[in-house]
């Protein structure tokens, strides 16, 4: 029982927190209250992925790249002076095709999340581009990679 009391339940029920009927769904929670609880989580993005690139950068004298920049797509990295943007990409969330681990309690679920999420970059890419954009995409595993250094030199020239 939750929280040990057996007429939390239906009390829970009345307010919303408790969706009934939800066997094919991932939670217990309506998709209204699940929208709000996600929207209070704030995010400032994964620091130590991010840290890395900025210790690259530094490190190789790459100057002139912005963080927070108010670009479509939110990018994590944006060079305005180049019109470069760089992506950080997580390997799970972004749908790597060899090490993305798919996990086995809801799967159906997370290959809709993960597609949904390999579209929307897509469509970042090309919006980007279709404005002049450089569009450089990394995957978080190959921050340090020489080949990573590399290809930003060449999108910067």
């Amino acid at each position: 029982m939750l929280c040990g009391q057996e007429n939390e339940i239906p009390h829970l029920m009345r307010i919303g927190l408790i969706y009934v009927g939800a066997e094919d769904k991932m939670d217990t929670f309506s998709r209204q209250k699940r929208s709000w609880i996600m929207a209070q989580v704030k995010s400032d993005g994964n620091r130590s992925t991010e840290n890395r690139l900025i210790a690259l950068l530094r490190g190789n004298g790459i100057t002139g790249w912005r963080r927070s920049y108010p670009l479509h797509g939110k990018p994590d990295f944006v060079f305005p002076r180049s019109r470069v943007a760089v992506f950080v990409d997580g390997c799970f969330w972004h749908g790597h095709p060899t090490k993305c681990r798919m996990p086995k309690a809801n799967r159906a679920y997370w290959e809709r999340k993960i597609a949904r999420n390999v579209v929307r970059d897509r469509l970042v890419t090309r919006v980007l581009r279709e404005k002049g954009w450089k569009v450089v995409r990394i995957w978080e595993d190959s921050v340090q990679k020489p080949s990573t250094l590399k290809r930003l030199r060449k999108a910067l020239t």
